[in-house]
């Protein structure tokens, strides 16, 4: 984005004032750790978060430059690391084809010694890298974030970035903060390195369309994994909780947030990335009303107002036996534009008819170049607002109410526990629209 557009102007000037507020939860990242030296020929990689999107993203940072070397992992739990990094050392990762195991396999370098368990792991694997993948529950991004910025390491960040306001607040300070330190951040808001998809949206941004006037995103999907342990095999709630993260909102930010965010991506993504002025919708449990499936909720539709009267509809849901589907549209004053299917009808038709290619690479392919060439890519204000779109989305149909983007960037509602430790946990409750209270 153009650094004198208005959208991208109101988007800063609306997050730093949240940004002041930030100081309120206790972060403050330092400015003197030194800067990987592009053109090393080695690159030293962690883990944090190393269940099977870790194992997987590890395997594709390996493919992607044979300079890199994997040395440090850590995790909550060392039954899950200890399996997937089997695993890889294998030369294989959950629905992820390795093509040439041997060569990652022999970059492959974590000896037990450098693979750390707990909730401080972490700050051990990202003392001792060049780069790190934060893979862990989203709730902890925000202080793994922080932490490996205050340490000078290039940064992958899965999305989202946080599951509540004050965390997004933090991850906007942190961001800035790289900026500044001049280390690269990625997203793994994987659609934005989809080379038909980035053709697709550029016909959109360049008005091939014309004026975006609607926006369509659904992500209706089928079931999500259940619950991998009951209360009866783990020793405390907080563990019972973290086995089954998704279930709960602190851990998740729950599907809107952890999973839809891709849809509203895409949605700012069309919108130049201006920021909504106000939303509202609504939500539930209809499917999962058991309580072993926590306090999320199972579908979500909300509408987001933006200036000129333009619409984002969202309809997101993870239900058994149901019809699935998942799409993005945008009716422009010009014409329409499927962005699954990369066509344009209208007064400029278009169909791509270029190369596909392995998105979930080529994040890790640009990230590695951009270290090298000493030119640090940055995706630290797309993957902060797009989390927020979700939260302030959930928060609508959490309470029930209009939300502006105002309320919910300033929002003081800090989910989870003040101390960690693997000890009783209040059970989360419900939320009920129109009960339920906005903080």
């Amino acid at each position: 984005m153009n650094e004198r557009s208005p959208s991208r102007r109101r988007f800063l000037e609306t997050s730093s004032r949240a940004v002041v507020a930030a100081a309120t939860v206790g972060t403050a990242v330092s400015l003197t750790s030194g800067v990987h030296a592009a053109g090393n020929d080695q690159l030293k990689l962690g883990v944090v978060g190393f269940g099977d999107r870790g194992a997987s993203a590890a395997a594709q940072a390996l493919m992607a430059d044979r300079g890199v070397r994997l040395v440090a992992i850590g995790d909550a739990f060392s039954d899950r690391m200890e399996s997937r990094y089997a695993r890889l050392k294998q030369g294989s990762t959950n629905g992820f084809k390795i093509p040439e195991p041997e060569d990652v396999v022999s970059r492959v370098d974590v000896p037990p010694e450098r693979r750390y368990v707990g909730f401080d792991a972490y700050k051990h694997v990202i003392d001792q890298v060049d780069v790190v993948i934060l893979t862990a529950t989203p709730h902890f991004r925000p202080r793994h974030l922080e932490y490996a910025v205050d340490k000078g390491v290039h940064i992958f960040a899965e999305k989202p970035i946080a599951t509540d306001a004050p965390g997004v607040r933090r991850c906007l300070l942190a961001s800035e903060a790289a900026k500044k330190k001049s280390l690269a951040l990625v997203s793994g808001l994987c659609w934005r390195y989809h080379h038909p998809r980035r053709a697709t949206m550029k016909r959109i941004l360049d008005g091939t369309i014309g004026e975006p006037v609607a926006i369509e995103t659904v992500y209706n999907a089928g079931a999500v994994w259940g619950p991998r342990r009951s209360r009866a095999q783990v020793g405390s709630e907080m563990e019972y909780q973290m086995r089954n993260w998704y279930y709960y909102t602190w851990l998740s930010g729950d599907g809107i947030v952890e999973q839809a965010v891709h849809a509203l991506d895409t949605m700012a993504w069309a919108l130049r990335d201006e920021v909504p002025i106000k939303c509202w919708g609504s939500g539930g449990r209809q499917t999962r009303t058991d309580p072993k499936y926590g306090n999320i909720f199972d579908h979500f539709n909300i509408v987001y107002e933006y200036p000129n009267d333009v619409r984002g509809y969202h309809s997101s849901r993870h239900w058994s036996g149901a019809h699935s589907k998942i799409s993005d549209y945008v009716r422009g004053t010009k014409g329409f534009c499927d962005v699954w299917k990369h066509t344009i009808r209208g007064e400029s038709s278009w169909q791509y008819e270029g190369p596909n290619n392995n998105m979930y690479l080529t994040e890790h392919e640009e990230l590695f170049r951009s270290i090298r060439a000493g030119k640090p890519i940055h995706n630290g204000e797309y993957m902060c607002r797009s989390t927020m779109l979700g939260i302030m989305g959930r928060m609508a149909a959490y309470t029930g109410q209009e939300i502006t983007w105002e309320m919910a960037l300033n929002s003081k509602e800090r989910l989870g526990p003040e101390e960690y430790a693997w000890d009783d946990l209040p059970v989360p409750s419900v939320a009920e629209p129109g009960v339920t209270k906005f903080f």
